[in-house]
């Protein structure tokens, strides 16, 4: 893996260094939106077979590239591949989101886990990776993934989706130990399964908190923030992602930024309930930010978006440490046009401001 990156930039960014404009990629960019993404899901019968079969990851992770001057590309898959690896059986029902077959619930379903194989149960992740990467042949870097101990925990609990995961809150303030157990166990997988994608090739990681944001402060920094540290510690003391900028994005815990940059990790993903320039101040500089045009603004009329990517860009102000992207990810219903028009309006408005 020793191609120049032809564009730098979104990893230059990252180190908080100076960049010709600010760079931009879509959480989801890889998506429903895309009739081309549809097609090809058509095409190999359902969500999971798409996500396991390495050549077709491949060709809906670039998919949006074809379209759109985007500056990053991010491994096609789910956050909920370590949970399938360890057994809980995952689908995805029509219309439903994911399911479990065998939800984790007891004291000994959460002694049967075990960190998965990253090269058996999970080698079709790792294959996509290397593929992509080969695709790529360093046209824009390769950011790998996995959900956070916490949010890969609620659904392992739950079983499914929820608009509160209830269950697994109540195991951490009935039993704290176990839900300390689940989730050290996920923080382990986590940062295995994020080491194999840095030497199979991916040159980014992130974090995805999907659900911190449901938590207390308190409970927040003991049961997310915390098993998050451990993952990023265990990242930086591995050869293979030791120099990979990391990325946790927990959304809704955006009062929580300035001890999320504690963590030691290269950059803080930022929803759009708090505004840069305050989370630019809570970080002091310690860390870059990613954000955070709420995704909703993408059904507006194309001057709108191109109105508030401004303000969004305005907001973080001319200063290095500046990926622009969404405040979570895209939604099915966006038109395309409308997401060239934001990365159009972000590199346009971003060569202005260093002008």
């Amino acid at each position: 893996m020793t191609q120049a990156l032809k564009n730098d930039r979104f990893l230059r960014a990252l180190r908080r260094e100076a960049t010709d404009t600010t760079p931009v990629w879509v959480m989801r960019q890889a998506g429903r939106y895309l009739p081309e993404y549809r097609a090809t899901r058509a095409r190999a019968g359902s969500f999971m077979a798409l996500a396991q079969n390495p050549e077709l990851a491949c060709e809906v992770t670039l998919q949006p590239l074809e379209r759109f001057e985007l500056d990053a590309a991010i491994l096609f898959s789910d956050i909920l591949t370590i949970p399938d690896a360890m057994g809980l059986g995952l689908s995805f029902a029509q219309g439903e989101g994911p399911q479990f077959a065998h939800p984790v619930r007891t004291r000994a379903d959460i002694e049967k886990l075990g960190v998965p194989d990253m090269e058996t149960e999970l080698r079709y992740v790792m294959d996509a990776v290397r593929v992509i990467r080969k695709e790529l042949d360093g046209r824009v870097p390769l950011i790998g993934f996995s959900g956070s101990p916490w949010t890969l925990a609620c659904y392992m609990v739950e079983g499914q989706g929820s608009r509160d995961f209830a269950r697994l809150k109540a195991m951490c303030w009935s039993e704290p130990a176990l839900a300390h157990q689940l989730l050290d166990t996920l923080a382990q997988a986590v940062a295995a399964y994020l080491i194999a994608q840095a030497a199979a090739g991916a040159q980014a990681l992130m974090i995805f908190d999907t659900w911190g944001g449901l938590l207390g402060p308190a409970p927040f920094r003991e049961f997310s923030l915390r098993h998050m540290a451990r993952v990023v510690e265990a990242l930086k003391a591995h050869p293979a992602s030791r120099d990979l900028p990391v990325t946790l994005f927990s959304k809704g815990a955006g009062q929580h930024l300035a001890t999320m940059a504690d963590t030691g990790c290269t950059a803080l993903g930022v929803d759009w309930t708090i505004d840069l320039a305050d989370a630019r101040q809570a970080v002091a500089g310690r860390v870059a930010l990613q954000g955070n045009l709420d995704p909703a603004i993408l059904q507006a009329d194309p001057e709108v978006i191109r109105r508030e990517v401004r303000r969004v860009m305005d907001s973080y102000g001319n200063h290095p440490g500046h990926v622009f992207n969404l405040g979570h990810g895209i939604t099915p219903e966006v038109n395309p046009e409308h997401v060239k028009v934001l990365v159009d309006e972000v590199h346009a408005y971003g060569r202005q401001l260093r002008g």
